[in-house]
């Protein structure tokens, strides 16, 4: 989850949005731990006062504003469709398996609660129609197995809100305390081998939200890379293995 995050805040600095956001599209080269997102063929470069169709990204995975039609929405859908992702990790399955686009926001609903009238006019400002029963929020911790680590329940009901400018940003994800194990020094993969390049932040990437560089960079590693940032664009093909180990994909 955190490289997908990391590659999100880099493609969203460059106003583009992927827009179909859901395994299906995460690579995973098992062997060195590397996640790649592909299929941007759903992707599309947003700008400001351009319309753009609603009628976009898988269902299980599609924020609400879309649901409800909004043509302005920003790169925060990916936000929410990688809290979907991430939740699913967790459950084993999708957390809002709704049949229909009525009934995939009726399952969001049952979790997140009925939304406001202020929530709707935010998603989409040209909606009229108000009338939804009653449901009160789950507790985020209650919609996950007892053991889930409350670090990452708190992570995604910070992804999955209902007014886009509310979620967390993708950097402000990766700065999550669910990813500090993964900022110890000595942290390795489940099979031993070592963790891939997690920190090697180009100039360019810093530049996304500099306030949070001091916990983006875990201390153990700024010595060596003090002065070697570079604002060459990461390269999604550079440093990945052979794809011979590639985590299974499931349509969903």
């Amino acid at each position: 989850m955190y490289q997908l995050f990391r590659s999100l805040a880099y493609i969203h600095s460059k106003q583009i949005c992927h827009r179909d956001i859901k395994p299906h599209n995460l690579l995973i080269f098992t062997d060195r731990g590397i996640l790649k997102l592909c299929d941007f063929g759903s992707s599309k470069q947003l700008i400001s006062g351009e319309a753009n169709v609603s009628y976009i990204c898988s269902r299980y995975y599609r924020a609400p504003e879309l649901i409800f039609g909004a043509t302005d929405y920003t790169s925060q859908i990916d936000v929410w469709s990688s809290g979907c992702v991430m939740a699913e990790l967790l459950l084993g399955q999708p957390i809002f398996p709704g049949e229909s686009g009525v009934d995939q926001l009726v399952e969001i609903i049952k979790i997140l609660g009925t939304p406001t009238s202020d929530e709707i006019k935010k998603m989409n400002a040209n909606y009229t129609d108000y009338r939804f029963p009653p449901v009160k929020p789950h507790v985020w911790s209650k919609v996950f197995r007892p053991r889930t680590p409350k670090e990452a329940s708190d992570l995604i009901s910070q992804l999955l809100k209902y007014i886009s400018k509310k979620r967390y940003t993708p950097l402000q994800a990766c700065c999550s305390p669910f990813f500090d194990n993964l900022r110890e020094h000595g942290t390795k993969l489940p099979n031993s081998n070592k963790l891939p390049p997690l920190f090697n932040f180009t100039s360019e990437e810093l530049e996304i939200e500099p306030a949070l560089i001091d916990n983006l960079i875990p201390p153990h590693t700024r010595k060596k890379d003090e002065g070697a940032q570079s604002t060459k664009p990461l390269d999604p093909i550079e440093d990945a293995p052979t794809p011979k180990n590639v985590s299974k994909k499931t349509e969903l």
